[in-house]
């Protein structure tokens, strides 16, 4: 009843609940891989896989936390006013400057990778003895 009654309670669950939603939102997008289905029915597993959406959370959140305040300190280094605000309204949980898939190029560095050679230069042979003695095929009848 107090929570129907009191506006100002209302108001602050809500903006409560929303960044809850909003962190979610954002850890659902980190943890993208398998559409964010956790395949393995191993319990030890299953929690390594949430743990590390955790930590990769975080640590994006963390970072953009700091990038924002970085961004901050320039403006007001530039003689701008920051209302504390309209910081207030500024979210960490930015994704657009985030490439998931990552991004490879030589070409701006100016090298060129060697062509692909599917022969390795490695003798295999006395591993393969060792199989066939341990398993009793390689032993003359």
């Amino acid at each position: 009843m107090r929570y129907l009654s009191d506006a100002p309670l209302r108001q602050r669950v809500t903006a409560a609940t929303n960044k809850v939603e909003s962190f979610n939102r954002f850890s659902q997008w980190i943890g993208f891989g398998n559409r964010g289905v956790i395949a393995d029915n191993d319990p030890i597993e299953q929690e390594k896989t949430m743990k590390f959406n955790a930590l990769l959370t975080n640590a994006v959140n963390f970072h953009n936390a700091l990038d924002i305040a970085e961004i901050v300190r320039q403006l007001l280094e530039e003689g701008w006013e920051i209302d504390p605000e309209d910081l207030a309204h500024i979210s960490p949980y930015l994704t657009e400057h985030i490439n998931r898939f990552g991004e490879c190029s030589t070409h701006e560095l100016g090298i060129q990778p060697d062509a692909y050679d599917p022969k390795l230069d490695v003798d295999f042979t006395p591993l393969r003895e060792q199989d066939l003695t341990a398993t009793g095929l390689g032993q003359a009848a």
